[in-house]
C-alpha cells in the first residue's frame, strides 16, 4: 500500500504532490519531473497535451443521456454552462525509467463545482473512429481510469475498469450486459496508482501554459503503466486517449463534458523496422524477401547468431523494400532473412541483433548482393582427321560481355561476375575459318554461378568454324599452242563457275566451304 504522504509511485521521479498545497505543475524536488518539466510533442517521452473547444455554444459535450456504458457516446454541442464542470484541459505522459513505466496524468477545469469530482480517462487501442465521428471504436481491453474525490476530500481514489467486448453480464460493473465497462478494480488500494488535486490557486506563471489555476481546478494521478496492461510481459498499446466528466459519483451517472481524444501510443512495446536494399550505387529497395523476428534466449547476442534455444516469434516479407514487427515486447531479439528475393543472395550475414524498447523503433538494414552468373563459350571446328570430323579449337579469341577471353585446350573460354541480364559474345574467328553461324550471339545471364563451380551452373554458348579450302584448276598444253583445251565448273563459286579456262591458263577460289565441285575439262588438239 503507497502511505498517503507518498509523492510519487516507488521507482518514479514524477512529481504527484500531495503536500499542504496539492498538485501543482512544477518540480519542487531537483531531480525529479513535473509537469513543466516535461517537453510537448508526440514523440516518445513528452506530454500529449489536449484542450477543450472553447466554453459556450462551441463546446462539445456528450448528450442524450450517454453514461459510460453507452458503446457509442452521443456528442452534442452546447450543454455545459461555464459555471458547471467546464473541462479546460487534459494531457498524459508516460514516464520510462529502469525501474518500470508510469503513466502521468492530468485534468484541469474552468471551476469548482463545489462537489465531488469524478474525472474518466479513456484509453482506447484502436484509432478507428465511431460512427460518432468523435471517439475511437471500443475494444476488448480498453481501459477506463476513473478519478473518485469525494466532496472537500483532498486525496483521489482511482479505479480501472476494461472494456468487455462479449461473455455474461456478470463481468460488468453496471451493465447487466455486455459491451460494458468491467468490474473495477481500486488502483489506489492497491498501491498501483496515487492522485492528487490542487488545493491553493496556481499562478499563470507556474501552471505550464494552462492559465491561472483557481484551487480544485487542477488534479493529477499516477498509473503503475503494468497495471494497465496486465504485467511486464504483455505488449498492449493505447493509441489515443480523452477525458470526460461524470455528473456524479455514480458509475451510472450521465458523462457530460469531454475533452476531444489525442493520438497517444502510450504502450510497452516496442518495434522493429527491416529495410531490405540490394548492393547497387545508389542501391534498391526489394520486395519479397522474408525475415523472422526470434526471441533471443539466455545465452544472448552470440556471434554466430541464432541458437536452439532461440524461438521465432513472427514473421513478415518485405513490401516496397520494408517491413515491421509491430507490439514487440521488451528484450532481445534476432532479425533473420530466410528467404532472399529473386536475382539476389542472402545477406552475410543474415542476421543482425537488435534491443527492443518500448515506444522505440529499432531499424535493420540488409544488403542482399544481386546474384551473378557465368558464360562459357565452347568453340569447335570442323576437320577431316578428327574423331566425327569435329575438335575442341584452343587459341580462338572472345569477347564475352565485353571482357576478352582465349579458349583452352579444351576449346573453352569462360567469364563469370556478371550481373543478370543480356550480354553478347563475339568470336574473333581465326584465319582459315568460315564461322558456321553468327559471329556475335546474345546470351542471358540468369543462373547464379563461377566458372570454377561444381557442377558448372552458368550459362553455356557454342561457336563452330568451318576450315577453309583454296582450288586452282590450270591447263598448259606442252606443245605451245598445241592444244585448245576447256575447262567448265558448277559449284567451284564465283571464279570458277564464270572464269572457265580456255586454252592455257589458271582459274583460282578461295575461301571455300565444304562442297562438290564438278568440272568438264575438254582438250581438244
Amino acid at each position: 500500500m503507497t502511505p498517503a504522504s507518498a509523492a510519487s509511485l516507488p521507482g518514479s521521479i514524477f512529481e504527484i504532490d500531495q503536500g499542504a498545497s496539492g498538485a501543482n505543475l512544477v518540480v519542487d524536488t531537483p531531480g525529479n519531473q513535473d509537469w513543466a518539466s516535461i517537453p510537448q510533442g508526440s514523440a516518445s517521452g513528452t506530454e500529449r497535451r489536449q484542450a477543450d473547444l472553447a466554453s459556450g455554444s462551441g463546446d462539445d459535450s456528450f448528450g442524450n443521456g450517454t453514461k459510460e456504458d453507452t458503446p457509442v457516446p452521443s456528442v452534442i454541442d452546447g450543454s455545459i454552462p461555464p459555471n458547471k464542470s467546464d473541462l479546460k484541459f487534459f494531457g498524459g505522459y508516460l514516464e520510462t525509467n529502469a525501474n518500470g513505466r508510469f503513466l502521468n496524468l492530468y485534468w484541469s477545469r474552468v471551476q469548482d463545482p463545489n462537489g465531488t469530482t469524478n474525472m474518466d480517462f479513456e484509453l482506447n487501442k484502436s484509432s478507428t473512429l465511431s460512427s460518432n465521428g468523435v471517439t475511437p471504436v471500443r475494444t476488448a481491453g480498453d481501459v477506463l481510469i476513473q478519478y473518485d474525490l469525494a466532496n472537500g476530500g483532498t486525496v483521489p481514489q482511482l479505479f480501472l475498469s476494461r472494456w468487455v467486448a462479449t461473455g455474461p453480464g456478470s463481468q460488468c460493473e453496471a451493465n447487466n450486459a455486455t459491451p460494458c465497462w468491467g468490474t473495477r478494480v481500486n488502483l489506489s488500494a492497491a498501491g498501483d496508482a496515487i492522485g492528487s488535486i490542487n488545493l491553493v490557486p496556481i499562478s499563470a506563471a507556474n501552471a505550464d501554459g494552462l492559465g491561472a489555476l483557481s484551487a480544485r481546478t487542477f488534479g493529477e494521478a499516477q498509473i503503475d503503466f503494468d497495471a494497465l496492461v496486465g504485467g511486464s510481459g504483455q505488449c498492449v498499446a493505447f493509441g489515443s486517449a480523452y477525458l470526460k466528466s461524470r455528473s456524479s459519483d455514480s458509475f451510472t451517472a450521465a458523462i457530460k463534458d469531454f475533452i476531444r481524444p489525442i493520438a497517444t501510443n502510450f504502450s510497452q512495446c516496442g518495434s522493429v523496422h527491416v529495410i531490405k536494399n540490394d548492393d547497387a550505387t545508389p542501391p534498391n529497395l526489394l520486395a519479397g524477401a522474408q525475415f523472422n523476428l526470434v526471441k533471443d534466449n539466455p545465452p544472448v547476442n552470440e556471434a554466430t547468431g541464432p541458437g536452439v534455444e532461440d524461438t521465432v516469434v513472427a514473421s513478415c516479407t518485405t513490401v516496397n523494400g520494408v517491413c515491421d514487427f509491430a507490439a514487440v515486447t521488451n528484450g532481445e531479439y534476432w532479425v533473420v532473412e530466410t528467404v532472399a528475393p529473386t536475382g539476389h543472395e542472402l545477406a552475410n550475414p543474415a542476421f543482425q541483433h537488435v534491443t527492443v524498447v518500448a515506444d522505440v523503433q529499432a531499424s535493420v538494414t540488409f544488403v542482399d548482393p544481386r546474384q551473378r552468373g557465368a558464360i562459357r563459350v565452347t568453340k569447335t571446328a570442323k576437320h577431316a582427321a578428327a574423331v566425327g570430323n569435329v575438335f575442341a579449337q584452343s587459341g580462338v579469341t572472345f569477347t564475352i560481355g565485353g571482357t576478352a577471353a582465349v579458349t583452352d585446350a579444351n576449346g573453352q573460354a569462360c567469364v563469370d561476375g556478371f550481373l543478370f541480364g543480356q550480354y553478347a559474345v563475339t568470336e574473333t574467328v581465326p584465319t582459315g575459318y568460315l564461322p558456321a553461324g553468327d559471329t556475335t550471339k546474345n546470351v542471358t545471364v540468369d543462373n547464379a554461378a563461377t566458372c570454377a563451380g561444381t557442377p558448372y551452373a552458368g550459362e553455356n554458348v557454342a561457336f563452330v568454324n568451318n576450315p577453309l579450302t583454296d582450288v586452282t584448276i590450270s591447263i598448259n598444253s606442252q606443245v605451245v599452242g598445241g592444244t585448245d583445251s576447256t575447262v567448265v565448273c558448277t559449284n567451284g563459286g564465283p571464279n570458277l563457275d564464270t572464269d572457265d579456262v580456255t586454252g592455257d591458263g589458271s582459274a583460282t577460289a578461295t575461301g571455300l566451304t565444304e562442297r562438290t565441285i564438278t568440272c568438264t575439262i575438254v582438250i581438244d588438239p
